[in-house]
């Protein structure tokens, strides 16, 4: 399959993009239908999609193994990890890959699909249903996803992608009927996208930084909760290949803690890590930003 077969129609950034809104809004109706039709079982069910489609998929699979490299696993582990991520609904790979790819090309500079310097509506989820973000022609596609392009697996993911979120739907509703849909499928998606884009808005305009990086990302405690350890923003774009995010042990990434168990099963090796002992003895430099203090250095809005 050729990457052109990924080519859609964009869109300027004052265009709404119709599609996309229609299934955000119908999402959001499904969380809010969710509250409704609440059991603990249907709770339970949620939380552990959320981590599911947030930990082993964005976290692990889609930002520091197909974005950043920051680990290698055997291709059957990269690709259950990245049918996880598409649980999301963040839409499939190679575009999620591309994104973020540019995202810390042109960090809060003119080009960066979802900075605050655009606004902070913009920079949550304005950007999602409006602009060509999440539809770039297979040209630049290409530019930013060589590597991905190259996988039969993942161009055809990318092409399918909502394809697993329709199955597991299914699945719930049949296991669990519509509660089990509505908060496992719905209430967990929308939240797990809010979550996700507070990465985008929160870490790039509140909290605290220890590199003094060249854009404005933030180290922020409760974003990274809700995001099993992303928001360490800031530690982030100073070490992008890392594939711990916190570099202390007060700092929770739930991601790393992932990560290190497959090394355990064997699963996972070439881990590139930093920590903050290593760059206070000088074993590691920051390539996108020096140290400012070993503790978090306040920064403001």
């Amino acid at each position: 399959m050729e990457l052109q077969d990924l080519e859609r129609t964009q869109a300027s950034k004052d265009e709404v993009n119709w599609i996309t809104a229609a299934f955000m809004a119908a999402f959001h109706v499904g969380a809010v239908a969710a509250l409704f039709f609440f059991t603990w079982k249907a709770l339970l069910v949620a939380i552990f999609l959320w981590w599911v489609a947030g930990s082993l998929g964005i976290g692990m699979a889609y930002h520091r193994l197909l974005t950043h490299r920051g680990f290698k696993t055997p291709k059957w582990v990269e690709y259950f990890l990245t049918i996880c991520a598409t649980l999301a609904l963040e839409g499939g790979p190679i575009f999620w890959v591309a994104t973020h790819r540019i995202h810390h090309q042109f960090s809060d500079q003119d080009g960066d699909p979802h900075s605050p310097i655009d606004g902070k509506w913009w920079a949550h989820m304005g950007w999602i249903l409006m602009g060509k973000s999440m539809h770039h022609d297979a040209t630049t596609l290409a530019r930013y996803v060589p590597d991905l392009a190259k996988d039969k697996f993942h161009v055809w993911l990318t092409k399918y992608h909502y394809v697993p979120q329709v199955i597991l739907g299914v699945v719930l509703f049949a296991v669990g009927g519509l509660p089990w849909l509505l908060w496992g499928m719905f209430f967990r998606t929308v939240f797990l996208l809010h979550a996700t884009w507070l990465v985008n808005s929160a870490t790039h305009s509140w909290g605290t930084r220890r590199f003094a990086t060249r854009d404005l990302s933030t180290n922020s405690w409760w974003v990274a909760l809700l995001t099993f350890g992303e928001g360490w923003h800031n530690n982030h774009h100073a070490h992008p290949t890392s594939a711990s995010h916190g570099f202390t042990w007060y700092e929770i990434d739930t991601n790393w803690y992932g990560i290190w168990v497959l090394q355990k099963l064997g699963l996972a090796w070439d881990i590139k890590r930093v920590t903050l002992s290593d760059i206070e003895q000088g074993l590691v430099a920051a390539p996108n930003g020096r140290l400012i203090a070993p503790e978090l250095a306040p920064s403001g809005d």
